[in-house]
């Protein structure tokens, strides 16, 4: 973060007030250490030290208002809206149909049974599976 005048930090200052107007404030050492650590404040931690120092008699006017326009200069992150879940997998109800109009016929057929199983748990049939299933279909059509 580049600063105009080095000599003047704002944050720095408030943060130095605060320390000794509540030196039992462990919220207070904790943000005076982590802007000495990383240099900066998230938008979130500048405001609730805003709102720490309003309550502080000692703290200068100015100081707040330069804090408080530090804060609206910074931008808000937002998280996005949870998206709605999407099935993973969505039957086809044309394959419903040929295992049904199979099993009508031969209710029997084990390789029809085992894709019947398969179409009902949900998983995903093989491309071999339906070109089987749709010869079948054709065989018994005839």
């Amino acid at each position: 973060m580049q600063r105009k005048k080095a000599d003047v930090d704002v944050v720095r200052d408030v943060l130095q007030q605060m320390l000794l107007a509540r030196p039992d404030s462990t919220f207070i050492k904790s943000l005076a250490f982590q802007y000495e650590e990383r240099g900066g404040l998230s938008k979130k931690q500048l405001e609730g030290l805003l709102q720490k120092a309003m309550k502080v008699a000692e703290i200068p006017e100015h100081k707040l208002a330069t804090l408080e326009a530090i804060i609206l200069k910074k931008p808000t992150r937002e998280r996005a809206a949870a998206s709605a879940p999407t099935a993973f997998f969505t039957k086809d109800e044309t394959i419903g149909a040929i295992i049904d109009a199979i099993l009508e016929k031969y209710p029997q057929h084990k390789q029809v049974l085992f894709l019947k199983a398969k179409y009902e748990n949900n998983e995903i049939l093989s491309p071999a599976e339906i070109t089987d299933l749709k010869r079948l279909e054709k065989v018994l059509k005839k």
